[in-house]
């Protein structure tokens, strides 16, 4: 397969319905009222998940950038302090947005076989190839967990 071919098909996976569901359909209709309810057995709200995307995938952005990156702490930076609001959850899902644009900006640039810029942090050659993997795993796990999540308040 050349670079290019798996470049497109990368660039899919982030941002087209392939085994998952996207984003955008799971927040079409989401009961927004509820977005800072934790539901019995869950350990976080709807508003949590959505900025832990958010904050996961800027990181993943900033870590690939050419530019110094500072590690953050796990797990106390990754997930939000105060309640959301309705503003906010629009504004965090906008980012989302904007930062995976940012980052197939950045990959369709790049030899997805090579290391990012900031690789060596980590002490391992990260590449862009694991970078998109990790950020469309990542958003696939935790849009999963919405999905659950608005059924149970929607059953309300």
């Amino acid at each position: 397969m050349s670079e290019q071919a798996l470049r497109r098909h990368l660039r899919a996976l982030l941002t087209e319905p392939q085994a998952h569901v996207q984003l955008s359909d799971v927040l079409d209709g989401f009961p927004i009222q509820r977005l800072n309810e934790r539901v019995a057995g869950l350990p976080y709200s709807a508003w949590e998940l959505l900025w832990h995307l958010w904050y996961a995938q800027r990181d993943i952005l900033e870590f690939v950038q050419d530019a110094p990156y500072t590690e953050r702490e796990w797990p106390a930076a990754y997930w939000p302090t105060a309640a959301g609001t309705v503003e906010n959850w629009h504004r965090t899902f906008e980012g989302i947005q904007a930062d995976l644009d940012e980052f197939l900006a950045l990959l369709d640039g790049a030899d997805v076989y090579a290391a990012v810029p900031n690789a060596m942090l980590a002490g391992t050659a990260q590449t862009w190839l694991r970078e998109a993997l990790l950020i469309a795993d990542h958003n696939a796990y935790h849009v999963g967990q919405l999905v659950v999540l608005r059924r149970l308040l929607d059953a309300d």
